[in-house]
């Protein structure tokens, strides 16, 4: 990476779902803008629970859909790829990566070790999985591949999903903390995973991973950032192609 190169953290927002995926599209925009910006970063929840599906997961369950008809549901497409990801008890993070290597694997090597770095100094140690993808299940927490970060015990506790444009990164991904167990047995007919040890904070938990992101890129000069009025407005009106 080139030293002296500053660096974007926008502020945790809780917002609908539809929201925060124009808002990780408008935060890929705002980074390219600017020649002096490298990354950015920023951490976010759900307002509701929401299951985010893949950009090419086509077929929904009949089940889904019926509870998003009972209300218990919301659905929104990522820009990204990947298997249906359920949003409650969480937290999601979101990075914008201008100068990534190229092949897919090393990128998610790369934008994943301040996580681990992260995680292990809460007393979490995180490896990547080492399952295939499959093609088969819709649930993506129930594969852990090498984009994958799970703890000792086998349990997928981040998952996380890429898009790409004009060699551009944007890197999203939910940290599995409280996972609503009644809901996710409704929607994956499985058991939720555990919930995280509770030597991991869910009070600013945003804080801590952001210092260790800090940590591991230092090269970066970190700024304060945020859209504006009109970037609001666009980022708005774009929502609604994602649901």
């Amino acid at each position: 990476m080139l030293i002296n190169q500053k660096a974007l953290l926008f502020p945790k927002r809780d917002m609908p779902g539809s929201m925060q995926m124009a808002m990780d599209l408008m935060m890929l925009e705002k980074t390219r803008m600017q020649s002096n910006i490298s990354f950015a970063l920023r951490f976010y929840t759900w307002e509701g629970c929401w299951l985010s599906i893949g950009k090419n997961q086509k077929i929904l369950p009949r089940h889904w859909l019926e509870l998003v008809r009972e209300r218990k549901l919301q659905i929104v497409r990522r820009p990204s790829g990947g298997k249906a990801v359920l949003h409650s008890g969480g937290l999601t993070y979101s990075l914008v990566w201008l100068s990534p290597p190229r092949k897919k694997h090393e990128a998610y090597y790369q934008a994943s070790q301040w996580l681990i770095k992260g995680f292990s100094s809460l007393g979490l140690n995180l490896k990547f999985g080492v399952q295939s993808s499959s093609q088969e299940e819709g649930n993506c927490f129930a594969t852990s591949t090498l984009s994958d970060l799970v703890d000792p015990e086998g349990i997928k506790r981040i998952g996380s999903a890429q898009f790409w444009d004009k060699g551009n990164l944007l890197q999203h991904g939910e940290i599995v903390l409280n996972p609503p167990k009644k809901l996710w047995l409704d929607l994956f007919k499985t058991k939720a995973p555990k919930a995280a040890t509770n030597s991991i904070p869910r009070k600013n938990l945003d804080q801590k991973l952001y210092q260790a992101c800090l940590n591991f890129w230092p090269q970066f000069e970190w700024e304060q950032a945020d859209f504006t009025k009109k970037e609001f407005d666009q980022i708005s009106k774009s929502s609604e192609k994602f649901l």
